[in-house]
Formats: structure tokens, C-alpha cells, sequence
């Protein structure tokens, strides 16, 4: 939905939360909700008429004297009518200083601001009124105030999809780092080319003969991974997620997951020498990087098709092995929709200990355990087994995505022989 937006500012706007003021937040709201023009007014009104001029699309009004985030607004939005005047409402239904006015109604709200009215005065003809969403809107006028707001939007550092390796160990870590780092002017994406360069450093180091370096390198990479948790955070925090931003992310993730097997590999070419199996001079080591390279490739080929043409989505926590075939949105078209897990029913209550292997075991292919784990072996001096088990999994991830991938395409060829249009994933 193409909107403008009107932000208003009154002395609160400029209060800090999380590095920014109150009104650069709501500006960032509006923007995030579709607002293509974005105009801000203080006392000031009467360029409203003239800035709004004879467009006839929804007009969104944001009071920035408060913090304010996308919960505020989606709902309304969601919900908007063809004609009529929508605002955003508390838990005890009183109005939360954002308004939604489409059809007459926006040209009413506009006259109304430009003769002076409050938004507060405008929301009392609403035709609908809409809760907001968890985590949208907190006051900010006292320092007791600020800080409760500080802590409501610091509870979106947690994401739904974090597992418990995350919860427990990075975000207790990086949180805090991130409340640092929030206040600073460095965006998100600087943050990613600072991992991208930590982890290149951690790679050199590891592509080394000695030991005691492998393990400098492979704990400057851990470093990087806690670091690598602080962009998604700041983006979230101060509204800078972007595709970009996503995509640069997972990228270096991924580069740096091969980087450092092929370094671990070197390492062992190195410490080890070359082992010759018979007569054709066959190096493992070499052999083996060659190896994780193509099989890593192949699997990120695999992932990524899924995650673009499936789920619409740059993040890899959200692929999907399988998918259903559901309707689109105009007549004759479908799209795809991950399908839903089916659950397991044990016949019997497992033992405790056994319920918590089936809980946590599929945590060790992810990441966030591989890089402690990675720690743990190269102290151990078990370089070359975790080189072995680094190869491995990306042969065994090789194997099951690219199974999930021809079945992908099997499915969107089925599609079209059928005769009906595939809407892309959004």
C-alpha cells in the first residue's frame, strides 16, 4: 500500500532511544510501513495542504513524542478500510498516537492538521480501531520512562527463530555488545564487512603449520561469529534491515564457513605432510579440501534456490524442506508455502536423558555449535578429525538438500505442466 505520512514533532522528538531520537524512529516507521513521502511538522502547519496537493492515497499519522516501532502501525494497516479513519489502540483502548486515514477521510485529517487540531482531536471520529502489536509504542517523557522504553525494545534482540545454543550462549554475550554498539554511528553492513574481515583474519592464521595458531585462528573466528550477531541486532533495533543487509550477512556466513575448512584442511597438508596412497601421489588433505569445497558449494547452491524461490526469504534458518502447493492470489495461480513439520509421536514417554538427546542433538550441524566445538577439538589437538567431520557434513549436507532441491523442482515442473500460473515467493 503506497501512503504519505505526517510525523509530529514536539520537544520529546529529539529524547534518545537506542541511539535514536524519538523522531528519526517514527520517520523510520512511517518509512517501513510503505510511506513514500514522509513529511515532518512541528508547530508549523499550514504547508500540509500544499505538500499533500490533490494525491488521494492513505495518509498515516505518527506522533513522535513517544517511542514508537512497526507494531504500532502494521495492524492498523493490515486492517485499513476503502474509506475511513483507522487508529492504533492500547490494551485499555485508549487512542496510542497513530492513525490511518484513507478515502475523504484523509483529506479531512489533512485540512484538520494544517487548521491546528491535535491528532488526539482527529482520532475521535474513527470508524475503526485497531490494538497495536506487542513491542510498539512506550512514553519517554520521564528518565524512569526512557529506560522502561529502552528495556521494552531491547526484548526484540531475541529472535523466534534463535535455538537454545543461541539463547544461551552468544545472545547473553552479543546483547549487551549490540547496547554498546547501538549508540555508535557504525550501520549494520559495516558490521558484516568487520566480520568478513575478522574471519579472513582468523583463516590465515589457521592455514598454518603450528598448532598453537590454528587455535588463535579458530578462536578469533568464534570471536567473529558473536560479533556476526550484533548486525541483525542494531538493524532490528534501528529499523536498517534491508534485503542487502540480509544477503550480505548470509553470504559472509557461508564464505567463511568454506574459508575456514579449506584453512583447517591447509593446516593439516602442512602439520601432517602429504600422505601417498599407493603410486598415484593421492594427497587426502588436498583431496579432501577439493572436496568440501564442491560438496559446500553444491549445498549452498541447493539452499539458497530454496530459499529464493521457495520461501522468498535471505536467511538460511528459514529453509524448508518441503513445500505445499497453495492458491495465489488471482484466479488460476498458486504459490508455495513451506510445509509444516510432522511432528513425531513416540509411543512411550522417553527417559529424560533421552528426551534431551532428541531435543538438542540436531543442534550440533548449526553453526553457533560448530564454532565452540571447532574451539574444543583444535585445543584437544584433534585438528585433523575436525577437518574429517567438517568434510563429512558437507558431503551428508550436500546429500539431503540436494534431494530436497530436485524435489523442488519436480514440484514447480508440475506446476506448470498443469497449466496454472506460479506466483513468486514473496
Amino acid at each position: 500500500m503506497e501512503l504519505d505520512a505526517v510525523v509530529l514533532f514536539d520537544a520529546l522528538s529529539q529524547q534518545l532511544v537506542a541511539g535514536l531520537t524519538a523522531g528519526e524512529r517514527a520517520v523510520r516507521v512511517a518509512r517501513r510501513a510503505g510511506a513514500t513521502r514522509v513529511l515532518v511538522v512541528d508547530r508549523v502547519r499550514d504547508q500540509l495542504a500544499a505538500w499533500r496537493g490533490a494525491r488521494r492515497c492513505p495518509l498515516l499519522v505518527l506522533r513522535a513524542d513517544q517511542l514508537v516501532h512497526p507494531p504500532l502501525v502494521t495492524p492498523m494497516i493490515a486492517a485499513a478500510p476503502a474509506d475511513g479513519l483507522a487508529i492504533a489502540v492500547g490494551p485499555d483502548g485508549a487512542y496510542a498516537g497513530a492513525l490511518l486515514a484513507t478515502g475523504e477521510h484523509a483529506g479531512r485529517a489533512i485540512e484538520a492538521l494544517a487548521r491546528g487540531d491535535g491528532d488526539g482531536a482527529i482520532a475521535a471520529a474513527a470508524t475503526l480501531r485497531v490494538p497495536h502489536g506487542e513491542i510498539a509504542r512506550h512514553p519517554i517523557a520521564t528518565p524512569d520512562e526512557r529506560r522502561a522504553a529502552h528495556r521494552l525494545l531491547y526484548r526484540i534482540l531475541i529472535k523466534p527463530q534463535d535455538n537454545a545454543i543461541t539463547r544461551t550462549l552468544y545472545r547473553p554475550i552479543s546483547s549487551p555488545l549490540t547496547r554498546l554498539l547501538v549508540w555508535t554511528p557504525i550501520t549494520p553492513n559495516q558490521i558484516s564487512y568487520l566480520v568478513a574481515a575478522i574471519v579472513a583474519l582468523g583463516c590465515w592464521l589457521t592455514a598454518s603449520a603450528s598448532t598453537a595458531r590454528v587455535i588463535a585462528g579458530t578462536a578469533v573466528i568464534l570471536a567473529a561469529a558473536y560479533l556476526d550477531c550484533c548486525d541483525g541486532e542494531i538493524a532490528r533495533l534501528k529499523l536498517r534491515s534491508s534485503r542487502f543487509g540480509a544477503w550480505l550477512d548470509t553470504i559472509i556466513d557461508e564464505l567463511s564457513s568454506v574459508g575456514y575448512m579449506a584453512a583447517l584442511g591447509w593446516h593439516c597438508h602442512l602439520a601432517y605432510g602429504p600422505r601417498t596412497l599407493g603410486e598415484l601421489g593421492f594427497d587426502p588433505w588436498l583431496a579432501g579440501i577439493a572436496l568440501g569445497v564442491v560438496t559446500y558449494g553444491g549445498a549452498m547452491y541447493c539452499i539458497y534456490y530454496n530459499l529464493i524461490v521457495g520461501v522468498g526469504s535471505a536467511n538460511s534458518q528459514d529453509y524448508a524442506g518441503r513445500f505445499e502447493v497453495v492458491p495465489g492470489g488471482r484466479p488460476g495461480s498458486v504459490r508455495l508455502r513451506p510445509a509444516a513439520d510432522r511432528p513425531i509421536a513416540p509411543r512411550r514417554e522417553l527417559p529424560g536423558w533421552l528426551a534431551a538427546i532428541a531435543t538438542y542433538a540436531p543442534y550440533v550441524v548449526r553453526r553457533d555449535f560448530i564454532s565452540w566445538a571447532a574451539l574444543a577439538f583444535v585445543a584437544l589437538h584433534g585438528a585433523a578429525a575436525l577437518f574429517a567431520g567438517l568434510t563429512l557434513g558437507g558431503i551428508a549436507t550436500f546429500v539431503i538438500v540436494a534431494i530436497d532441491h530436485v524435489q523442488l523442482r519436480r514440484l514447480r515442473r508440475s506446476i506448470v505442466r498443469r497449466g496454472q500460473i506460479l506466483e513468486p515467493s514473496s
